[in-house]
């Protein structure tokens, strides 16, 4: 199915356009980029800390489980290793494909935005979802490393939010009693 998808996308996907823009949207995921920006803008604001915290913490956790972890243990090569008559649009990356480290922590971010800001985090769930569509049209992951990304992503986001406040209600009864 991988590989179905693959050539779906290589055959009808690239124009001058997209072969532009998606390099660009990756980019922005490079090393969780601009989640890091994120967080670090919502750490700046008094107001906001709180919910830098927990994005920091989430894109940390998803970091180690996926990065340092599951590539680690599963040790899948990319796309074009198994194809290299696709040309590459972007330098070809390092390490293993599954799973997709933009895909995690562009989920991990965005779900953990929605969990705080309900709708006014849909950009942000929209930017998570160029971002791991990028990496497939790259050619630099599989569909499935993406999906496997977005499932971890979003699992470390909903653990964490659902730890932290089951705690923080605990917390806040032990105060008060």
């Amino acid at each position: 199915m991988d590989a179905s998808i693959m050539q779906f996308i290589q055959q009808y996907f690239h124009n001058p356009v997209t072969d532009f823009l998606f390099p660009i949207i990756t980019m922005l995921g490079e090393v969780g980029l601009i989640w890091l920006c994120t967080a670090l803008i919502l750490l700046l604001i008094k107001k906001h800390r709180k919910n830098g915290i927990l994005l920091v913490a989430a894109l940390a956790i998803t970091y180690l489980l996926g990065e340092v972890i599951l590539k680690n243990i599963i040790c899948r090569p990319r796309p074009f290793m198994d194809d290299p008559s696709v040309a590459l649009l972007i330098p070809p990356p390092s390490g293993f494909s599954f799973p997709s480290g933009h895909a995690a922590s562009s989920f991990a971010a965005a779900t953990m935005l929605l969990l705080v800001y309900r709708k006014k985090a849909i950009p942000a769930l929209v930017m998570a979802i160029l971002i791991a569509f990028s990496r497939i049209f790259l050619f630099v992951h599989y569909p499935s490393d993406v999906l496997a990304g977005a499932v971890l992503g979003t699992l470390c986001s909903v653990c964490l939010y659902v730890l932290y406040y089951s705690w923080k209600r605990n917390h806040v009864q032990d105060m008060v009693c």
